[in-house]
């Protein structure tokens, strides 16, 4: 096979990987590289630069400051999902990471790397459109509802870099996935939180156009948040994805009952297969 050149960069600050970036109008950011690198394998990506930001100072860590949970944009899955602050402040953000991939992955792939990426089944978008995050990035704050775009598609511009993620104190909140066996994506997810008088829904894995709040199943939950208002939901099977996994009626169904499995395990994540 014919390889083609990539330069690999390690820059020691955020300014010069940004100035890397500029300078390489082909260049691709690396985080964990849970995406990019297999498409480089199968040659679906060809950067002329790969400019690594997993060692970046001041892009990990995690920290409560009165009723918001940030997480840096480098730390990893693992570190989330052990941390005695996420799982008191959000037990449920800490569960749901708990339950990506396997405990390589984990190891290796960052909370800032999988909402910059967006992919369609992942499991961090749901959180952050369900608890209403914010986006922080080098040059502005992006609210979770402005954030997602489409498959793959996120209001980032080019060469903009995810500095960290805000996630609000929720009153309560649950998580539920059923997985691929094979690659332990979603192949429907819900993520439900409410604060106050406010609730948020969010679905991931299912549509057809990536993750995407469950307006139906919040005005159910502000009367009744609990399983029960479940019943009185519907999804369009037109909005869903059909694929080798599922038919759209059956997701449609699917994303009804992690919604109510959610919300029957609410401060948990439960995943099944």
């Amino acid at each position: 096979m014919v390889m083609y050149p990539t330069r690999y960069h390690r820059p020691k600050s955020l300014e010069e990987a940004l100035k890397l970036h500029a300078a390489n109008e082909e260049a691709s950011y690396l985080s964990g590289g849970h995406t990019l690198i297999p498409a480089l394998k199968q040659r679906l990506a060809k950067p002329s630069d790969l400019i690594d930001l997993a060692v970046l100072p001041g892009l990990s860590g995690i920290k409560l400051d009165k009723n918001v949970l940030s997480i840096g944009a480098t730390t990893t899955h693992a570190e989330v999902a052990a941390s005695p602050v996420v799982r008191k402040a959000i037990p449920a953000l800490a569960g749901m990471v708990g339950t990506i991939g396997d405990r390589h992955v984990r190891h290796r792939g960052t909370i800032g790397g999988s909402v910059a990426n967006n992919d369609p089944a992942a499991d961090y978008p749901s959180a952050v459109l369900g608890l209403g995050a914010t986006v922080v990035t080098d040059r502005r704050s992006i609210a979770a509802d402005d954030f997602f775009v489409a498959l793959y598609e996120t209001a980032l511009e080019p060469g903009e870099i995810i500095t960290r993620i805000d996630f609000p104190v929720p009153d309560r909140a649950g998580y539920a996935k059923f997985r691929s066996a094979a690659s332990r994506y979603a192949v429907a997810a819900v993520f439900v939180a409410k604060f106050g008088s406010v609730v948020r829904a969010a679905v991931t894995g299912a549509g057809s156009g990536g993750v995407f709040r469950l307006r139906d199943l919040e005005q159910a939950l502000v009367k009744d948040f609990g399983p029960a208002a479940v019943a009185h939901c519907k999804v369009d099977p037109g909005a869903m994805l059909e694929d080798l996994v599922g038919t759209s009626e059956y997701r449609a169904n699917l994303v009804l009952v992690m919604a109510r499995r959610a919300l029957e395990h609410l401060g948990e994540a439960v995943s099944y297969k």
